[in-house]
This record gives structure tokens, sequence and C-alpha cells, in this order.
């Protein structure tokens, strides 16, 4: 067993700053590789300018994400060009491919965890050239990847069947109310202000900044891996002092607030019910908090049917190489359905009732995550 840095191990291509201008969606040009489409393997976005062979990258290439979600993902479509903020990484003579994913990824989570920011993290070339992993005999590594690719086999079924589940709510909801775009069923609609309010964060002078932020404190402050497509995720967490909560305005959470991202990943949500165990919580300049009113729409009920409504409305936004975002003049145009209360009670029913398997299923993969692992791979590539 020995420690080496990363650089030792494996080589390193850092991507290009293509020129925005050359940018197209409606070309047959090689691909321009983003942040958010590495563990996809596709992107809407084409780049028909000049560009050098070495920036071309091809399927099964190791591409490292240095913004946002610090993540090693195998590309997994055709070719493609590197953009300035993905890398390749290529492993060396003596190193298994798949062992180095594996390592690199435990260690790239370890540095996210540590880095502070206020809206998306960056991971400099300096810290990820020096990052240091344990590295076993070439038998041993082959032996441990095949043990951690059987897992993630385990726990890629157990994440199939809860996007199941998710296409079973929405069938039924389909069901019950017809497609919310169309309102084929009720076609009475009503505007995004008849039934909730659309709150925007404190952008001002007293936004924190980042020595404003700390591992705990009195407010957690929410970042952009706290609100996933599945709804609130903690493992991250950055706090603000009491007295930074109170320099601030808009943007605290009541109980029944949700969370909508519209900055970046756009779209996802989050319901800040009872169960959630922190009592203050405020979003970032990336997010808008929906408050609805209860007494004319059900929480799960609106829930649904604006992830349906948003899937519309994100495919209508301009991809490139800005960074996308879902203005609130946007969602004030979007048409909200509205039947019967008692109505929408029987379908939120359902949903909690279907909740039940996929809370299952998160029990599952965490336990997987933080045991099974562990246990198989021992000391190997861990503290």
């Amino acid at each position: 067993m020995s420690i080496k840095k990363l650089t030792d191990v494996a080589s390193i291509k850092y991507g290009y700053a293509f020129n925005s201008k050359n940018f197209t969606n409606d070309s047959s040009y090689p691909q321009i590789v983003r942040i958010r489409d590495i563990k996809k393997g596709f992107s809407k976005t084409y780049y028909n300018g000049e560009f050098k062979d070495e920036y071309i990258i091809h399927r099964g290439d190791l591409l490292l994400g240095m913004d946002g979600e610090f993540n090693i993902e195998p590309w997994r479509s055709e070719k493609a060009l590197l953009n300035q903020r993905v890398c390749k990484v290529e492993a060396k003579e003596g190193i298994d491919k798949n062992y180095l994913y594996f390592a690199l990824n435990i260690e790239l989570k370890k540095i996210e965890k540590k880095t502070s920011f206020a809206t998306v993290k960056h991971l400099s070339a300096n810290v990820l050239n020096n990052i240091e992993l344990k590295i076993p005999n070439f038998n041993e590594q082959i032996k441990i990847s095949h043990i951690l690719a059987n897992i993630l086999k385990s726990i890629d079924l157990k994440e199939k069947m809860t996007n199941q589940l998710d296409e079973l709510i929405k069938a039924r909801f389909v069901e019950m109310f017809g497609d919310p775009v169309i309102g084929q069923k009720f076609k009475d609609k009503y505007s995004m202000t008849e039934v909730c309010q659309i709150i925007d964060g404190d952008r001002g002078k007293n936004y924190p900044h980042n020595d404003d932020f700390s591992n705990s404190g009195y407010c957690l402050f929410l970042n952009a891996k706290n609100v996933t497509a599945k709804g609130f995720n903690f493992e991250n967490q950055m706090y603000i002092s009491q007295k930074k909560d109170s320099e601030l305005k808009k943007g605290k959470l009541r109980r029944g607030d949700i969370v909508l991202t519209t900055r970046g990943t756009i779209g996802n949500l989050a319901f800040y019910d009872s169960e959630i165990p922190f009592k203050n919580i405020r979003i970032n300049s990336g997010m808008v908090i929906i408050r609805l009113d209860t007494n004319r729409i059900n929480e799960m009920f609106f829930i649904e049917q604006f992830k349906m409504q948003l899937f519309k409305v994100k495919q209508k936004i301009a991809s490139g190489t800005a960074q996308p975002q879902l203005p609130i003049s946007t969602m004030n145009n979007i048409k909200i359905l509205l039947p019967p209360i008692s109505l929408q009670n029987e379908f939120a029913n359902f949903v909690q009732q279907v909740d039940k398997s996929k809370f299952e299923n998160i029990v599952y993969l965490n336990k997987t995550l933080s045991s099974k692992i562990l246990s198989q791979i021992g000391d190997v590539i861990r503290d």
C-alpha cells in the first residue's frame, strides 16, 4: 500500500474556453461538455468553431467536473469537446481505471464538504493535482473495483424502482386530473399569483459572503446540493449566525413552504414540512420560495402538477454556456389546475402511500452506501 498524488497515478487534461459565439443548437458538430452533462452523457449545445484534436473526448473517458458537484464520471456519449470547467483524467500504467474512478470520487466528496462557497463550489487545479490516493497493488485494485461495481448495480436497481414509483404518481395524477399542460379534464386554470406567493431571497448588500458561513450555527443557509430532484438533501450544510440572519429580509422558510431552484440546475423542488429537522432555514440566490394558499390547493397536488409544468418550461429555456435561469416572470405565466380540494386531498393520500415504498428504497440506499461498501473494502480507500 502506498500514498500517491493524483498526478503520480493519472494524467490530467484540462479543457479549453471555447468562444461562445460559436455555439449552436442545431448543428452536427461535436458537443461541448458542460458540468451537468457528465452523468447524462449528452448535451444539447454544439460547437462549430475551430478546435484542436487534443480537446476531443470519447466514450469511456473519465471526466471530472470542477464546478458545483465535484464528480468524476465516464463519458457515455459519442465524441465531444472538453470545456474549461471539465477535465479528463487518464490512469497511468499500473493503475486500474475503475479503481481510480472509485478512489478519486471518495476523495472528491471529502474536498467538496470542506469547500466553502456562496452559490457554486469551484475546484482549483492546484487542489486537484495534490489529491492523495491510497494505491494498493494492481491485483488488489481490480478486486476492490469489482466489489464496488457489483454494489453499484444493486444501487442502480433500487434507484430504478424509485423512479418507477415516481412514474406511478404521475400516471395517477393524469388519470384523476388530466395533463396539467393541456388541461383536458379541468379546463379552468389559474395564474400562479392566484394560488401562491413566489418569494425571492434577499440579494442585497447583506447577502452572506464566504466569511459569513460556518459548519454549524443558528440558521441553515441552503446551497445547490441541498435541493435535489428528489427533495432536500442535507449531507452538506452551511450556516449563518443569528446576527446575519436578522440582517436579511426576504427568503426565510416557513413550514409548508416549497423551495424551487431557479439557476443552474433549474426545477428541483423540496417541501419544508414538519419532518425537516431545522427550525431556521434560508434560501440562496439561486432559489425561490413558493408559499401556497393551502385553503385552495394541496401541497402534494401542487408539487406533482408543477413538476409536469416545469418539464415543458425547461424545454423552452435556451441552452448554452450561460447558466440556465428560471425567472419569476416565467413562473407567473404558468397556469395551475384547481379541481375541488377533496380530489386534491385524495391524490395527496395516494402520494403518501407510494412515498412509504420510496422511503424504504432510500433507507436501503443509505445503508448500502454507508455500511456495505465500507465493510467490504476495509480501510483501503477510506480514512
